[in-house]
C-alpha cells in the first residue's frame, strides 16, 4: 500500500494550474496507485494529483462502487445545476453547500494514454468537476457565493488542522523532478 500525505488548505501546490502528462510510463501509473490507495484509505471520492504535491493533470474517483482515473482531462458539463453539501480531502472534516453541473462528459486518458471517457450525473459529475478545479488550481470554495465563502473561510481558520506545515517530500531523483516536459 502506498499511501501519501494530503496536501491541506493553504499548501500553494492546491493553488498552482497543473501541467498537463505527456509521458504515460511506470512514474505516472505508480502516481495513479498513490492516488487510489491514499483515496480510499482517507476515505474520499477522489483525489488529485496535486493534493499529493505533484503538479500533473491526474485525478482517481472512487463513486457508486466505479473505481477510476482519469489523465490530462476536458468536460463538457450540462446545464442542469445541482446544490449539494461538497468536502475536500485537503479540508478535512468541512462540507460546504456548492452549486455544480448536473451532468458531465469527460474526456481524457487513462494510465497508458489510451482515450476514456467518463459520463455522469450528480455525485460522480461533482466529483468530477471538483476534480478537474483542484488541476487548474480552483478549490471548491471558489464555486461558492461570496456569503457562503466567508462562512467557509471562517470555518477553515478554526479549524484544528488549519495553518499545519506542509509535509517534507523528496526530491524526484529524476531530471524532470516529477513534472511534465
Amino acid at each position: 500500500m502506498s499511501v501519501k500525505p494530503i496536501r491541506l488548505f493553504g499548501d500553494p501546490v492546491l493553488r498552482t494550474p497543473a501541467e498537463p502528462v505527456v509521458d504515460f510510463d511506470r512514474e505516472l501509473r505508480t502516481l495513479v496507485k498513490d492516488l487510489t490507495d491514499t483515496m480510499i484509505e482517507a476515505p474520499g471520492a477522489g483525489l488529485a494529483a496535486p493534493q499529493l504535491g505533484v503538479s500533473l493533470r491526474v485525478f482517481t474517483y472512487f463513486v457508486d462502487d466505479v473505481l477510476g482515473h482519469l489523465v490530462n482531462p476536458s468536460l463538457d458539463l450540462s446545464e442542469e445545476i445541482q446544490e449539494g453539501d461538497e468536502g475536500c480531502l485537503s479540508m478535512p472534516g468541512l462540507a460546504f453547500p456548492t452549486k455544480r453541473a448536473y451532468g458531465v462528459v469527460a474526456k481524457g486518458f487513462n494510465m497508458y494514454g489510451e482515450p476514456i471517457t467518463v459520463e455522469g450525473t450528480e455525485l460522480l459529475a461533482r466529483c468530477v468537476q471538483h476534480e478537474t478545479d483542484h488541476l487548474d488550481g480552483v478549490l471548491f470554495i471558489d464555486r461558492m457565493d461570496p456569503e457562503q465563502r466567508k462562512l467557509a473561510m471562517k470555518a477553515i481558520r478554526e479549524a484544528e488542522w488549519f495553518g499545519d506545515p506542509a509535509p517534507v517530500v523528496k526530491a524526484s531523483p529524476h531530471r524532470t523532478f516529477g513534472r511534465a516536459l
